[in-house]
């Protein structure tokens, strides 16, 4: 938990405490935030402010990406467009006015949920945008050893199949290979 005030961070670790999450370190100084966030490897990071400013954000930024962690932030007051900017600096759960003990295990939940399920998106995506990049070599390639070889789809991917079990490698990779080549032959010098 990061807070600069010690009376603030004690309602947050009672709270905490009594929701039986008894492993809390607090960090009231910023100094080496970063370095001492990467010593303690956190499974959640509490932030506790009276009123966030960009270079805060800025740094929760720098954090959320080094560290990958549930990030929830409890604030006093918030001007207009923070929680948009929070949010974008990787703060899963952004709390306006809501320091009391009791609210302290649903927002740390809650916290985990929505990074967890942000998580799951981010993942979800790259393999989607993965699978494309690999259609699309593989289509490239096809359509090479189509012209190439004057042969049909079905046989140009059968040539990618065989090349793929002959060489231990996935088509996709074996793909990526041959339009590598076929770019690198088709250049004039």
């Amino acid at each position: 938990m990061i807070d600069q005030s010690a009376a603030r961070a004690s309602v947050i670790e009672e709270g905490l405490r009594e929701s039986g999450l008894t492993d809390v370190v607090i960090l009231l100084d910023t100094e080496l935030l970063m370095r001492r966030i990467v010593e303690i490897d956190p499974d959640v990071i509490l932030i506790d402010l009276e009123n966030p400013s960009r270079d805060v954000l800025d740094a929760m930024f720098q954090v959320s990406r080094t560290v990958e962690r549930p990030i929830g932030m409890f604030v006093d007051r918030s001007e207009a467009g923070m929680i948009e900017q929070a949010v974008e600096a990787g703060v899963s759960t952004y709390v306006v006015d809501g320091l009391r003990k009791e609210r302290v295990s649903a927002i740390v939940e809650t916290t985990v949920s929505r990074f967890n399920a942000f998580d799951r998106l981010k993942r979800e995506l790259a393999d989607t945008k993965k699978a494309l990049e690999d259609r699309t070599s593989v289509d490239k390639a096809k359509l090479f050893l189509m012209k190439r070889h004057e042969v049909d789809e079905p046989t140009a991917y059968g040539m990618l199949r065989r090349a793929a079990m002959d060489q231990n490698r996935t088509v996709a990779e074996v793909a990526r290979a041959l339009v590598s080549a076929a770019a690198l032959l088709d250049k004039k010098p």
